[in-house]
């Protein structure tokens, strides 16, 4: 007989047997794991529950919290920004019982600004820092490794790119089995050991097979925008940018099996494109989500392409539009 594996507590479980007064609903990258790290030296280890979302499932999570009494207790929104449906889900959060303190660096719109702090008891949106800076502002700003911290996660979600750790610490950070361990050294102003230095190797060998593979996979369509759409094997920064050198597109999609999608582009509208797609993010890097049905994944499979890449194309070159009038 097959032995079925354990599964562990689903989100909804774990949050209704918390024996904690602070959720982190929190991105899943090494701004992440620096602001939840950040969170731990602030708070204490065993103080937070962490909750690392993709943004695709930034909403379906907080409806998830919000199904629980709250009872008084504090949800921390780092590094998420506005989505559809994420109001609705913010206001069922404070019907609950729950206080929720946002801090983001992404766009948002004046009036999702407005419609949001509706259900908050702080929001701050700045984009001048990375989200673990506005963390680490808000929590710990006379800590120094609480700010060493924010500094080198900066440097990568920035893209300085001054501080050879964080391209380091950045691409352990883009594999969601690693953001724990991660998150673990950070809070102890660790910045480089063994199993970082054996975490990263292992990847730069995986990466470059994986991007090799996307490249391969890649769909490019013309048209006002010279648009590439391929398969995700993990690392999308880097698959976009090898995309773009090889293929010299304008706009990158690197979509997974799910439907999920990082998109980078060079013309400051990645993130208006990905709102249309219940995703958020920077001018030119954010993410969204296509809602892929059964045949749509056949479809991505066999052909690497669907009928929501023609729509993506239609929705960048309307935006486009909008933007020269």
């Amino acid at each position: 007989m097959k032995r079925q594996e354990e599964k562990g507590p689903t989100l909804e479980e774990r949050i209704h047997n918390r024996t904690v007064n602070i959720i982190h609903l929190t991105h899943n990258d090494l701004d992440a794991a620096g602001a939840d790290a950040i969170h731990r030296r602030a708070y204490g280890h065993d103080s937070i529950l962490t909750v690392f979302s993709s943004v695709g499932r930034f909403t379906r999570n907080l409806n998830t919290i919000a199904n629980i009494p709250g009872k008084g207790d504090r949800i921390s929104i780092s590094d998420l920004g506005y989505q559809k449906g994420i109001e609705e889900a913010a206001r069922r959060a404070k019907a609950a019982g729950w206080k929720i303190i946002w801090r983001d660096h992404h766009r948002w719109k004046k009036n999702e600004i407005e419609h949001i702090s509706r259900y908050t008891e702080e929001l701050t949106v700045d984009t001048s820092t990375c989200g673990c800076g506005l963390v680490a502002r808000a929590l710990a700003p006379n800590d120094p490794i609480s700010v060493e911290i924010a500094q080198v996660v900066c440097d990568y979600d920035l893209w300085t790119h001054k501080d050879p750790r964080s391209a380091i610490l950045g691409q352990i950070g883009s594999i969601n089995k690693n953001l724990r361990p991660l998150r673990d050294r950070l809070e102890q102003g660790i910045f480089m050991d063994d199993w970082i230095r054996d975490t990263f190797d292992t990847i730069e060998k995986e990466r470059n097979v994986a991007i090799a593979k996307s490249i391969r996979k890649a769909k490019v369509l013309d048209g006002r925008f010279r648009i590439a759409f391929a398969p995700l094997y993990n690392y999308p920064s880097e698959t976009a940018a090898a995309i773009r050198e090889t293929y010299n597109t304008d706009i990158e999609v690197i979509v997974s099996e799910s439907g999920r999608f990082s998109l980078r582009s060079d013309p400051p509208v990645s993130h208006l494109i990905a709102a249309e797609f219940s995703g958020g993010g920077h001018p030119n890097a954010s993410g969204g989500s296509f809602p892929f049905t059964f045949r749509d994944k056949v479809s991505f499979f066999l052909l690497g392409k669907t009928s929501h890449f023609d729509r993506f194309v239609t929705v960048a070159e309307e935006l486009s539009e909008e933007k020269r009038t």
